[in-house]
């Protein structure tokens, strides 16, 4: 098990549902319970999974949460995509908040290889996460890491 506080993953995952919540708040009313709702659980889903798998016993487990994570980090795509097109989202806006979660997407893709990479565990062991996976991953990251200090800024609309 690993503190997921210490996964710069989950810390991008984590400013990039801020960011979301934040450009959502000008959407319209009568999508308060339709794509807002949609597009802001798509993407708490994404740190969420993060979270409850880095609490798993086994690499095996917390790489199939990362899996459904990378799951929800696709929807939140699209979510941001069809309120683009529906204009409740400003193309600057959109541009941003898609480089973030295509950068989220490539991180959990190299932390889910680094993960299938370890050899099996042995039944009862537990997962033993150390800084070098998740400094490997972050660096795997094309797109570059995100710290704690710096959060996701959105152009003014």
């Amino acid at each position: 098990m690993t503190d997921f506080h210490d996964l710069q993953v989950w810390v991008k995952a984590h400013q990039l549902t801020i960011a979301v919540y934040h450009a959502t708040e000008g959407f319209p009313v009568r999508e308060q319970y339709g794509l807002t709702s949609q597009l802001r659980r798509s993407c708490s889903s994404i740190a969420a999974n993060i979270a409850e798998g880095s609490g798993r016993a086994t690499s095996a487990d917390f790489s199939r949460f990362l899996q459904i994570a990378m799951g929800s980090a696709s929807e939140t795509e699209y979510h941001l995509e069809l309120a683009r097109d529906l204009g409740f989202l400003d193309q600057a806006i959109h541009g941003v908040l898609c480089v973030e979660v295509v950068s989220v997407k490539r991180m959990l893709a190299a932390f889910i290889l680094k993960l299938r990479s370890r050899p099996p565990a042995t039944p009862g062991h537990k997962l033993k996460m150390d800084r070098r996976v998740n400094e490997e991953a972050s660096r795997n990251a094309a797109l570059g890491v995100m710290s704690r200090s710096a959060p996701v800024t959105l152009p003014d609309s």
